[in-house]
């Protein structure tokens, strides 16, 4: 007769319960590791890395120092600086405006374009001055906030026998610096011997207005 195997014995119901708890507990530690490990990862990747600048990128995120504007140091309240009497300018003529020479001496101080109405009309009394007050000392400059080519064919129509410097549209700042708040056409200064302004017109002038502010600060 064939012989028979013994059947297996089944575990017994306290060896049974150990082997569940065991497989609960390491499902359980294996869940928190993960949820852990999960965790960390996700703070790491939501926090950015600590920043690190080097001195080449400092100084390119660090602004520039802010520049003083040149024109500020033209004027030291009504006393002309000596950095205006080094301020060039060209003529129409295309010769440098003797700028130098013009200090130490009583000046009118005019500010003009060809395109403005009132300083064309009062450009006669501008010259008119010159000729009565040279005498005595005076001189007028006309600085032309325009192109040279539009005073050069301005100057050809309409003779003037004072002195005219090419200011470009820069001179908007000057005039601005002595005085011009409005920023209008045309002004006109009014210098004493020393290098002080004296007297400032907005709008267009006359000669009887000229001589009067001219009498004012240099008596006969």
């Amino acid at each position: 007769m064939p012989s028979r195997r013994p059947l297996p014995t089944a575990p017994s119901s306290a060896a049974s319960t150990q082997q569940g708890q065991a497989r609960r507990a390491l499902l359980i530690t294996a869940g928190l590791g993960a949820a852990l490990a999960g965790g960390w990862l996700a703070w790491r990747r939501s926090t950015p890395p600590a920043a690190t600048t080097s001195p080449a990128t400092a100084s390119q995120n660090t602004p520039p120092p802010v520049q003083a504007s040149p024109s500020a140091a033209l004027i030291d309240g009504d006393q002309l600086t000596d950095a205006f009497w080094q301020q060039q300018f060209d003529t129409p003529q295309g010769t440098p405006l003797a700028w130098t020479a013009l200090k130490g001496r009583p000046i009118v101080l005019n500010f003009w374009a060809t395109w403005c109405p009132p300083c064309v009309k009062e450009m006669p009394e501008l010259d008119h001055f010159q000729r009565e007050f040279a005498a005595k000392g005076w001189k007028v400059v006309g600085l032309a906030i325009d192109g040279p080519t539009p005073v050069r064919e301005f100057l050809a129509k309409v003779q003037v026998g004072f002195d005219i410097g090419l200011a470009g549209f820069g001179g908007t700042e000057l005039a601005q610096t002595l005085g011009n708040t409005v920023g209008g056409l045309p002004f006109t200064v009014l210098i004493d011997a020393q290098g002080r302004v004296r007297h400032r017109l907005m709008g267009a002038t006359d000669l009887a207005q000229l001589s009067e502010q001219a009498r004012r600060i240099q008596p006969d």
